[in-house]
């Protein structure tokens, strides 16, 4: 074979192997990048309610693909005996988010976020709202009474009404702690509320001095107003009646002094052969 007949196909036989391993390496990249990385994770083999410790047979494996959501759980140790804070649902991954901490334990305690308290207020149909004041409600505390010195005041108004706190989540209603979805009204004579430390203090005074009363309100409504209490006086007072008329400004003009008139006398004076005339007053001739 001719020699230069040799080259020519030696250098198409490299060019294709170039052109070839090139083709197989954009191919494996793309297939690589179709590819997506997916991650066992812990969720939820049935529903589990608010509150519930959670247990082995609870929880169960699946793949994710893609990325973890915040939080996920991979390790099953790192779910076991802790309570749930809200409800999670089969199939769900359990996140640390809808967990309570370590040690914390099941029921009202562990749904309880740090740094808050869970006060109990005894209500009745009235205080309760007919029953509808259910966990995860929110609602606002009325108090009613007579303030300190009242009594004894020069105008005694009578009972007031006023705003102690406003949007108050409910966690639970007598010893429920679930979240009614149905919204059904069910007669308790405790709930507790989700407060502050301060609140706490301000509430247990109010429940030992004063009349309480719950004012439910819309879960999206979170706007804080400041409404200024009303006394018993204001009720019967007559917001109807006309108003009394202005006094009318009537312009005096300034009153002058009377100056008193001064009565003059003419006297005429003889000296020898000469005559001159003099004039007296009444303050003159007086003296």
């Amino acid at each position: 074979m001719n020699k230069r007949v040799q080259i020519i196909l030696l250098s198409a036989f490299v060019i294709a192997a170039l052109c070839s391993y090139a083709v197989y390496r954009l191919v494996g990249n793309r297939l690589a990048a179709s590819q997506v990385q997916s991650t066992r994770v812990i969720v939820a083999t049935s529903d589990i309610k608010l509150g519930t410790v959670l247990r082995s047979n609870d929880l169960g494996t699946a793949q994710i693909s893609g990325p973890l959501p915040k939080g996920a759980i991979v390790n099953l140790q790192d779910a076991v005996g802790r309570g749930a804070i809200s409800d999670i649902y089969q199939g769900e991954p359990v996140l640390e988010s809808r967990l309570a901490a370590q040690g914390a334990g099941g029921g009202l305690a562990a749904t309880i976020p740090s740094g808050m308290r869970a006060c109990a207020v005894k209500v009745d149909d009235v205080v309760g709202v007919a029953g509808f004041v259910t966990p995860g409600m929110h609602v606002d505390v009325l108090i009613s009474g007579v303030p300190p010195g009242a009594a004894t005041a020069t105008t005694n108004e009578g009972p007031q009404v006023k705003t102690l706190l406003q949007n108050i989540e409910v966690l639970s209603a007598g010893t429920d702690i679930q979240r009614d979805v149905d919204g059904k009204a069910k007669p308790v004579q405790v709930v507790n509320l989700l407060v502050t430390p301060e609140q706490a203090e301000d509430l247990s005074l109010a429940s030992s001095q004063t009349r309480i009363q719950l004012v439910l309100r819309n879960p999206l409504d979170s706007a804080t107003i400041q409404p200024p209490g009303t006394a018993m006086a204001a009720l019967f007072a007559d917001k109807n009646a006309a108003p009394l008329p202005k006094p009318r400004s009537v312009a005096v003009a300034p009153h002058k002094a009377s100056v008193p008139t001064q009565q003059m006398y003419l006297v005429q004076v003889y000296n020898g052969s000469k005559r001159s005339d003099a004039k007296f007053g009444d303050s003159e001739e007086k003296q």
